[in-house]
C-alpha cells in the first residue's frame, strides 16, 4: 500500500512539474485571422527558457477540451535570444471552429478554422487608401493642398503653376509620389482584373459613404490614375514627385498644412523628370533617364484603358494613347528616376528600370495587339530575370523597385511554350533563393529585414501566386502560408502588422501617422513597415521612442527589431504603396476562401 501511495505521488508531483515546465517567457505563435482547412497549418514556438517542447494539442476556444495532440515536432533547435525553437504542424486539422494551441502551461492565442475568415478583409485594405487621399480627403471630409503646386527644374516653365492636385499623401508625411503610387494604381488594376468577385460597392468615387455602381478599388485606382494624368499633362512631359522632406515638420492634419517652400504656406513644389541628378539641398539622387518612371506610367495607363473602360470609354481611350506615348519615352531615354530627397538623404533610391519596361510593354502588348511590344517585354525581362534583392539579401531604400516582377508573369502569359518555361524559370529562381533563405529561422522567412520589409513579405506572396497561376506548382504552399502568417502574427511579437485585422487581435495601435496621433483615430487597413535589422534601427536619424518597449523581452534583437511606438518611423509607418501591394494577395485568398 505504502509503495502504491509512493508512486501515485511520485506521479503527481511529475505531472504538476510537467504542467508548469515551461519558462513564463515561452510563447506559441499563430496566425490571429486562421486558416482556411485544406491549408497549411504551423505554428511556431519560442522559449528563452531551457525545456523543449515535445508535445501540444489543439483545444476547443468554448470548453478549454483538447480536441487533437501531436508529437510530431519540428525542433528548429536555438534562434537569436530564444534557446529553443519549434515549428508545430497541424496541418492534418480541417474542423471548422475556434481554437488555441495548449502546450502544458502554455497557450496560443485564439484562432478558427473555416471558410470565412478573409470576407472584407480586401475592402478593409480600401480604408487605409481613401485615408491617404489628397485633394480631397473623405477621412475627414476636407479638403486640403489646393495650390500644387510650383514647377521646379523644368528648362522653360521654372516657378510656373500646375495644376497637379489629387493622389495619395504617402504615408505619415504628405509628399506624393509617382513611383508609388504608379505601382499602387496598376497593383489595384491587377486585383480587380484577377479577383472581381471579392470587391463590393459602398462608397463613391469621392470616397464617401454611398455606393455609385462602381466597385470601390476601381472608385480608388481611379482616384489615383487622375493624379497620374495631371502629373503626365502632355506627351514627353512628365512629373514625378510633389514636396520634399521639408515636409517633415511634425504631424500636420493635410487640410491645415502650412510648411512653406518659398512661395507660403500650402504651395508646393512639383518636380519635373529630367533625367538627370535632382536633390535641392545638401544630398542629390543618381537618377540617370527616365524609363523607370515612363514604364510605371505606361503599365498604368495601359492597364487601366481595359479595366476602366467599361465605366469611363472616352477616358480610357486618353490614358490608352498616353500609355504609347510614356513608353515611347522610356525607350527614348534609358535609366531610372530615383524620387529627390532633400535636407536629409532619405529618398527611393530606385535604380533598376527593365522591370517597368518590361510590364509596360506587356500592357502595351494586351492593350494594342501590337506584337513588337511581345518582342521588346522578353528582351527586357531577360536583361533582369531575378530582382537583385532577392539575389543580394539585401537593398538600399527602395533600390530595386517595385520589390516583385509581374513583367515576368505576363510575358509568360503572352508568349509561345518555350519562352513561357523560361520565364516561369526565372521565377522559380526567385522563389527557390527565398525558401532556401526562410531556413534559417524558425518562422520560414527568407526575405531581407531592411526598411519597409512588410512590402517585401507581401511582394513575394503576389510573386508566388502569380507562379502557381502560370505553373500550378503548388510545391511553395509551406513558404507562402510562412509569408501569410507572419502578416497576421506569427512572428516574434504575436501582432499582426495590418491595423485593425483582425478586429479581435493583437494589431498595431501606436503607430507612426497623422489621424492616430492628432485625432486619436484609426488607421484601418494600414500596412506598417515591419521589422528592421537592428543595425538599420541604430543607425536612424530621428527616431526616437515614447514609451518603454512593450516587446522587449520577445526582441530577436541580434537579427531585427519591431516597436509597436509612433517614434519609431521605420518599422511602425503605414505606407499608402504597401497597402497597394497587398491588395492584389489579399483579394486573392479571400477568393480562395469564397469559392
Amino acid at each position: 500500500m505504502k509503495q502504491i501511495l509512493f508512486l501515485l505521488s511520485v506521479a503527481a508531483i511529475m505531472l504538476a512539474s510537467c504542467s508548469h515546465r515551461f519558462d513564463e517567457r515561452t510563447w506559441i505563435r499563430i496566425n490571429q485571422m486562421g486558416y482556411y482547412p485544406e491549408a497549411t497549418k504551423i505554428a511556431v514556438f519560442i522559449t528563452k527558457g531551457d525545456a523543449e517542447i515535445k508535445q501540444f494539442s489543439i483545444c476547443d476556444s468554448a470548453s478549454g477540451k483538447t480536441v487533437k495532440t501531436y508529437d510530431n515536432i519540428n525542433q528548429t533547435g536555438e534562434w537569436s535570444v530564444f534557446k529553443h525553437t519549434a515549428r508545430l504542424d497541424f496541418s492534418d486539422f480541417t474542423d471548422n471552429g475556434t481554437y488555441y494551441i495548449s502546450a502544458d502551461n502554455i497557450k496560443s492565442a485564439y484562432f478558427r478554422i473555416g471558410y470565412n475568415l478573409y470576407n472584407g478583409a480586401s475592402d478593409f485594405l480600401l480604408k487605409y487608401m481613401r485615408q491617404q487621399r489628397c485633394g480631397f480627403n473623405p477621412y475627414i471630409n476636407e479638403k486640403c493642398h489646393q495650390n500644387d503646386g510650383f514647377i521646379i527644374y523644368h528648362p522653360t516653365l521654372e516657378g510656373k503653376m500646375i495644376d497637379v492636385t489629387g493622389g495619395w499623401h504617402d504615408a505619415a508625411d504628405q509628399l506624393q509620389y509617382v513611383t508609388t503610387s504608379a505601382n499602387a494604381v496598376y497593383t489595384m488594376l491587377l486585383a480587380y482584373q484577377h479577383n472581381p468577385e471579392v470587391w463590393t460597392d459602398k462608397y463613391d468615387a469621392m470616397g464617401l459613404q454611398g455606393a455609385n455602381g462602381i466597385p470601390d478599388i476601381l472608385d480608388e485606382a481611379k482616384w489615383g490614375m487622375d493624379w497620374l494624368v495631371k502629373m503626365n499633362p502632355q506627351k514627353n512631359m512628365m512629373f514625378a514627385q510633389i514636396a520634399d522632406d521639408r515636409d517633415h515638420k511634425g504631424f500636420r492634419i493635410p487640410s491645415h498644412d502650412t510648411v512653406n517652400y518659398g512661395k507660403g504656406a500650402n504651395i508646393r513644389p512639383v518636380y519635373y523628370v529630367t533625367g538627370e541628378p535632382q536633390g535641392l539641398f545638401k544630398h542629390k539622387n543618381r537618377a540617370e533617364g527616365v524609363s523607370s518612371i515612363a514604364g510605371k506610367f505606361a503599365s498604368a495607363f495601359a492597364l487601366g484603358s481595359r479595366i476602366l473602360q467599361p465605366y469611363y470609354p472616352e477616358y480610357a481611350d486618353i490614358i490608352a494613347k498616353k500609355a504609347v506615348e510614356a513608353y515611347d519615352y522610356g525607350v527614348s531615354k534609358p535609366g531610372a528616376t530615383p524620387t529627390a530627397p532633400g535636407t536629409a538623404p532619405y529618398h527611393y533610391e530606385e535604380e533598376n528600370y527593365v522591370d517597368d519596361m518590361e510590364l509596360a510593354a506587356t500592357e502595351l502588348a494586351a492593350t494594342t495587339g501590337n506584337i513588337h511590344y511581345i518582342e521588346d517585354a522578353a528582351n527586357y525581362g531577360k536583361q533582369e530575370p531575378v530582382i537583385p534583392w532577392i539575389l543580394n539579401d539585401t537593398a538600399r531604400h527602395y533600390q530595386w523597385y517595385p520589390f516583385v516582377n509581374i513583367g515576368h508573369y505576363r510575358v509568360a502569359e503572352l508568349v509561345d511554350e518555350t519562352c513561357k518555361t523560361e520565364f516561369e524559370g526565372y521565377m522559380k529562381e526567385a522563389i527557390d533563393i527565398i525558401a532556401e533563405r526562410a531556413k534559417q529561422n524558425p518562422f520560414n522567412i527568407g526575405i531581407p529585414f531592411i526598411w519597409c520589409s512588410n512590402n517585401y513579405v507581401a511582394a513575394m506572396l503576389t510573386h508566388i501566386e502569380l507562379y502557381k497561376k502560370l505553373s500550378g506548382d503548388n510545391t511553395y504552399d509551406e513558404l507562402e502560408s510562412s509569408l501569410l502568417d507572419w502578416l497576421f502574427g506569427c512572428n516574434p511579437w504575436g501582432t499582426s502588422m495590418i491595423c485593425g485585422l483582425p478586429e479581435w487581435g493583437n494589431t498595431p495601435e501606436d503607430v507612426h501617422a497623422i489621424y492616430n496621433q492628432l485625432m486619436n483615430g484609426k488607421i484601418d487597413g494600414g500596412l506598417v513597415d515591419g521589422p528592421v535589422r537592428a543595425s538599420i534601427f541604430n543607425a536612424l536619424y530621428g527616431v526616437v521612442m515614447n514609451e518603454a518597449d512593450e516587446y522587449a523581452e520577445m526582441q530577436p534583437v541580434d537579427k531585427f527589431v519591431y516597436h509597436d511606438d509612433h517614434g519609431d518611423f521605420s518599422t511602425n509607418e503605414p505606407t499608402m504603396d504597401g497597402v497597394g501591394f497587398l491588395t492584389y494577395y489579399m483579394s486573392t485568398i479571400e477568393k480562395r476562401g469564397k469559392k
